[in-house]
């Protein structure tokens, strides 16, 4: 991979099942972020990202003001695009409401997990590559548009999955194929 954050992100946190609220509205966030530009780019924002927007704390994030949005487009230490920031803060208000109405964030996601059935593993970085969505991320991307979140297309809410453990794309002999495979195996999935 050549970058030593990135490794440390692939090797400890990408795949790995997350049901914490918190962390998977970060995830979606940075993922609508990341929208044509390179995940090393939000990776080596991050911290940055995370201090501006009160640890993705979404129910703080949905009082965001105008003021907000004006200073954050002045915070060099973020993506300063109006749209995704506009979007995160009305993202931050769809996900409180989802809350309410289904108990957790993570209840809501969880329920687009892909069946198993029929997902061949991944065993070269070319095939990788190649598969940047799928059936499970197309309805997810559809209903998050319906409830009226923004930046969520299909390949976007893909990388989510992939990155939130929904999903085991760790290549065939990465070393932390069977890591990730023990950890989905064994979590307890949220339900609705």
């Amino acid at each position: 991979m050549g970058d030593e954050e990135y490794e440390r992100y692939h090797d400890n946190e990408w795949g790995h099942p997350v049901t914490d609220d918190h962390r998977l509205f970060e995830k979606i966030s940075l993922e609508g972020f990341q929208s044509g530009l390179s995940w090393l780019t939000i990776l080596r924002k991050r911290d940055n990202f995370r201090q501006a927007f009160y640890n993705f704390d979404y129910q703080k994030v949905a009082g965001f003001t105008s003021r907000q949005v004006g200073l954050l487009l002045k915070n060099k230490g973020i993506v300063r695009h109006k749209g995704k920031i506009e979007a995160t803060i009305n993202n931050a208000v769809r996900a409180v409401e989802m809350r309410e109405e289904f108990g957790s964030l993570a209840a809501w996601f969880w329920q687009f997990e892909p069946d198993l059935q029929g997902r061949a593993p991944l065993h070269s970085k070319v095939e990788a590559c190649m598969r940047t969505t799928c059936e499970s991320a197309m309805q997810m991307s559809k209903q998050l548009k319906k409830r009226g979140w923004k930046f969520v297309g299909p390949t976007t809410s893909y990388a989510f999955m992939q990155a939130m453990g929904m999903v085991n794309d760790h290549i065939v002999g990465c070393a932390h194929f069977e890591t990730v495979d023990v950890l989905r195996k064994n979590m307890s999935r949220p339900t609705l």
